[in-house]
């Protein structure tokens, strides 16, 4: 379907020439086909005439929690991304905190497999350590080359300093992206509930 969005104010700060300027936007099969102050055209095409009507470049959203797997009453990835593309957002970062939580690079396959084919990209999270438990590193490596774009225990701190500190350094030799959620209520919490199983940094 071609379209024809009229006297859109466009706003891209890059592009001095149409910066804040109205203009007649024309689409076809997807693409912008033309930008001019006015367009006429003929034929089978939808306008797109509102007021206040304004274009940007494409948002992008670096925290998203969707449900899939798992949790697919809370969302599933289909309708998540076809939510995001309706509201503007053509790329996403997806939390790890699934479940099961993306740990392995299979888990990492499974996601981008899930988001083919729609507008909004979808970039997974992998978690940094296994199961997000906090006790041993997960497929860091393997899940890079699968498609993961950083490694996060969701809302979780790394209770072993150590284990931390490899996970750097490891992440290093391949460029990869380490997130960290320090919290120490929840890490107090946390230590507590596992009664001493994960070293105490303030000890």
């Amino acid at each position: 379907m071609n379209i024809l969005l009229k006297s859109a104010k466009i706003v891209d700060k890059s592009n001095k020439e149409l910066h804040l300027k109205k203009r007649d936007i024309y689409i076809v099969n997807g693409k912008i086909e033309k930008i001019a102050t006015k367009i006429d055209v003929t034929g089978k095409t939808k306008v797109i005439d509102i007021k206040n009507l304004h274009v940007s470049l494409g948002w992008f959203d670096s925290g998203v929690s969707f449900g899939e797997p798992g949790y697919e009453e809370r969302e599933t990835i289909a309708n998540g991304l076809r939510t995001a593309a309706r509201s503007g957002f053509t790329a996403i970062v997806l939390n790890p905190n699934s479940y099961p939580v993306p740990d392995s690079s299979s888990d990492i396959v499974f996601l981008k497999n899930a988001s083919k084919g729609h507008a909004t990209r979808l970039y997974p999270l992998g978690t940094l350590t296994k199961s997000a438990a906090g006790q041993d590193l997960a497929e860091l490596y393997d899940m890079k080359n699968a498609g993961a774009v950083g490694f996060y225990d969701f809302k979780h701190p790394v209770a072993n300093p150590n284990l931390l500190k490899i996970a750097l350094q490891y992440a290093q030799s391949f460029q990869g992206l380490v997130c960290s959620f320090p919290s120490t209520t929840i890490l107090q919490e946390r230590v507590s509930s596992t009664k001493g199983q994960f070293p105490r940094p303030w000890d």
